[in-house]
């Protein structure tokens, strides 16, 4: 009897026996395509033998240090790189050990900030609708997400939230795209002005949504607008590239697309390839300067804080994500993958939309085509296309509440960097069978 405490109390998953490549096995020997790279975290896939060799090279030499007492070569050298390869004038990194500790450490750094800066009103944070930023009490309570934030809904604090940018499900008959994203932009400004500007905190967003919504990116000019909008008011700009970030969709910083910088950056995932646990905030000098000036403590921490084995590991990532190249494979891979998707289901009767950027692809279903009427969520339709795909030896991320938190299905795509043509039709083939076992 297992004493593993499971995702799903009623469901046994298969024990993984070895990892090779893009590819999965489990202890019976079956081969399973990660075409999710987990949750968008394998993106160099799973026998990568410069970051093995730079984990056993660090354990050899130490473990572990508290950042209480040391800092660490590996931690040094991987903050200078991220700062080097972040476009703007992000300056300091905080590493920390996945996602969610990243965002907590982003919103808890903003209003140290503004106290800091003399400006202790500003506490609102602003998020969007069907946003997803982690699962610590602070970051769940930022996400827009529904059905994730009900239960905890009396512990959580007070956030505000704007529509999300998401054109396939928002853009009026006769809108331009770039209209319709200013439009949705311009609820930021309307929120602030009734909240008051001098108490609003940050506005936080993913530069590309991933698992509430399947891929989503936004249109034309929209991040341009929320910059100039947070700008004008002095509220601070926080994205979360923790699924979208490190080369997912095509640049190693998914905000260098939108010609912005943020003022506070959160990366994971893909930081350390599943190899390690870490992942990283990154802030401004200025953000920086005023702590260092002001009281000279960030008043938070974890453990875990720059462990050196993950920022090693997290360091020969990064140099095989640019130094190798690995990360120039994800624009024209993403490219060759879409055009397969759309020949093989841009017609089906029940796949409304095909969209995202470089490896990181969503396709989301409905029940009707012309009128994008989702299915009755009572179908549980995305777990069933998740387990028909695993039974045809494909991982992907299906998910349900694609629009409101209930309504809707997707299943989102963030398959290794290192995949390769032949695994194209691998995916179509496996996708499309499940759609056809699964679909009602």
């Amino acid at each position: 009897m297992s004493h593993v405490f499971p995702r799903h109390s009623r469901k046994t998953p298969p024990k993984v026996s070895h990892g090779d490549g893009p590819f999965l096995f489990d202890q019976s020997g079956k081969a399973y395509f990660d075409g999710s790279g987990g949750a968008a975290v394998s993106c160099l896939g799973h026998s990568d033998p410069a970051v093995i060799q730079a984990i056993k090279d660090q354990i050899d030499a130490v473990a572990f240090a508290h950042t209480g007492f040391f800092t660490s070569e590996p931690a040094e050298t991987l903050s200078e790189a991220l700062v080097k390869a972040a476009p703007g004038n992000l300056d300091r990194v905080y590493l920390v050990s996945g996602g969610s500790e990243a965002m907590e450490s982003a919103l808890k750094l903003a209003r140290q900030y503004a106290i800091e800066k003399g400006e202790p009103a500003r506490r609102h944070i602003i998020a969007r609708r069907q946003s997803y930023h982690g699962n610590t009490l602070g970051a769940l309570a930022t996400g827009g997400n529904m059905w994730r934030r009900e239960p905890f809904a009396p512990m959580l604090m007070d956030t505000h939230h704007i529509a999300p940018c998401y054109a396939y499900r928002g853009q009026q008959d006769g809108e331009t795209e770039f209209d319709y994203g200013q439009r949705v932009a311009n609820e930021l400004e309307t929120k602030i002005a009734e909240l008051g500007a001098e108490n609003v905190l940050a506005f936080v967003a993913e530069p590309v949504v991933g698992a509430t919504s399947g891929a989503v990116p936004p249109v034309e000019g929209y991040f341009k607008r929320i910059r100039e909008i947070c700008d004008t008011h002095g509220v601070l700009l926080i994205l979360d590239e923790v699924m979208c970030g490190m080369g997912r969709t095509g640049s190693l910083f998914a905000y260098e697309q939108e010609g912005i910088t943020p003022d506070i950056c959160a990366v994971a995932k893909g930081l350390g390839a599943g190899y390690q646990p870490i992942g990283a905030m990154l802030c401004t000098a200025e953000i920086f300067d005023t702590i260092r000036d002001g009281s000279g403590f960030f008043q938070h921490g974890h453990t875990y804080n720059g462990h050196p084995t993950a920022a090693a590991a997290a360091l020969a990532v990064l140099n095989r994500l640019t130094t190798d190249g690995v990360a120039q494979n994800v624009a024209p891979m993403g490219a060759k993958l879409r055009t397969a998707l759309k020949d093989r289901f841009g017609q089906h009767a029940h796949i409304g939309d095909i969209r995202g950027r470089g490896l990181f692809i969503g396709l989301e279903m409905v029940a009707d085509r012309e009128t994008k009427t989702p299915f009755d969520p009572a179908l549980q339709l995305h777990a069933k296309v998740k387990a028909a795909a695993f039974d045809a030896g494909l991982i992907c991320y299906p998910m349900g509440g694609t629009v409101d938190g209930k309504q809707g299905n997707h299943i989102l795509l963030a398959p290794p960097f290192i995949m390769e043509d032949a695994h194209i039709s691998l995916i179509v083939d496996a996708l499309d069978a499940a759609l056809t076992e699964s679909l009602p």
